[in-house]
């Protein structure tokens, strides 16, 4: 067996397409959705991913609205910055790129986004409303990874409705709102989440009928594990050296995998353009429910 491949790259592509249309709609109304990013320091991966989001806004036509502040901004600074994006009426959604720096209080930041503007979908009060909400439409913005992963199963005909779902990683930003997403009655998957401290992670790996892996741990999720024909969401992103001095990006699940399961998402090229078209998609629809 040979995995088929879960296309991020093709499927956000397409999600682009589809906003270009919808923001050209809100254009003729006369309103322009406009992405806020607040970038603190000078980290080389949250660069990129800042950039690329920007990349991302100029080609679907929407507005790009960056902050940049050095390593050195204090609680104060980022939090002014904050507050600058939260009464700008060109800024319909936004970001703080994470991580921040050590120094600053990231909750504190967090929660003062105005969650109405919270692009990323991980305002305590937007995962609330989620956490509240099993059966209604959504109008609050959902986390972008965790639907980026849904959306891309949906998109390659893939229903969820009654499959045992393993989620491995306890973060706020993946493992804990996918659990809240998957369980939502119009998606209706079983949830199991699992992490680093769980004591058989392999028992649980033979049971599930799609693996989210999302714990940070470059190649944790073993082929030798996994049960036939399982579908694998590699998530998790980690550097590792090529063997040659380089830093290269890989995922939580060995390439093996790929000869076990019937579906993979590669790892890049799978679930990190998701997210990035998500953004933007909460970004269109902020500006659509104005």
């Amino acid at each position: 067996m040979t995995a088929q491949i879960l296309d991020g790259k093709a499927t956000a592509a397409a999600i682009k397409a589809e906003l270009t249309v919808r923001v050209a709609a809100l254009a003729a109304r006369g309103i322009t959705p406009g992405l806020g990013t607040i970038l603190v320091g000078s980290d080389a991966g949250s660069q990129w991913y800042v950039g690329g989001k920007h990349k991302d806004c100029a080609e679907v036509g929407i507005k790009s609205i960056r902050i940049d502040l050095p390593e050195t901004a204090t609680q104060e600074q980022v939090l002014a910055a904050v507050h600058q994006l939260n009464e700008d009426p060109a800024c319909t959604g936004y970001i703080v790129q994470l991580p921040l720096p050590a120094h600053i209080d990231q909750d504190v930041v967090l929660e003062a986004i105005d969650p109405d503007k919270d692009a990323d979908g991980l305002h305590p009060m937007n995962l609330g409303r989620l956490v509240a909400n099993v059966n209604r439409p959504m109008v609050s913005p959902l986390p972008c990874t965790p639907k980026g992963c849904i959306v891309l199963l949906e998109r390659h005909g893939i229903k969820l409705d009654g499959k045992k779902v393993l989620v491995v990683g306890r973060g706020v930003t993946i493992g804990r709102p996918m659990g809240l997403l998957l369980t939502r009655r119009d998606i209706n998957a079983t949830v199991v989440l699992a992490h680093t401290g769980t004591k058989d992670l392999a028992a649980e790996l033979r049971q599930a009928d799609v693996v989210v892996a999302a714990a940070g741990v470059p190649h944790m999720i073993k082929a030798a594990d996994l049960k036939p024909g399982v579908i694998v969401l590699d998530v998790g992103v980690s550097r590792v050296d090529d063997g040659n001095g380089k830093a290269v990006v890989t995922g939580d699940v060995e390439p093996a995998a790929a000869s076990v399961a019937s579906w993979i998402s590669p790892n890049p090229g799978g679930v990190g353009p998701m997210t990035r078209a998500m953004l933007l998609a909460n970004v269109v629809e902020a500006a659509e429910r104005d």
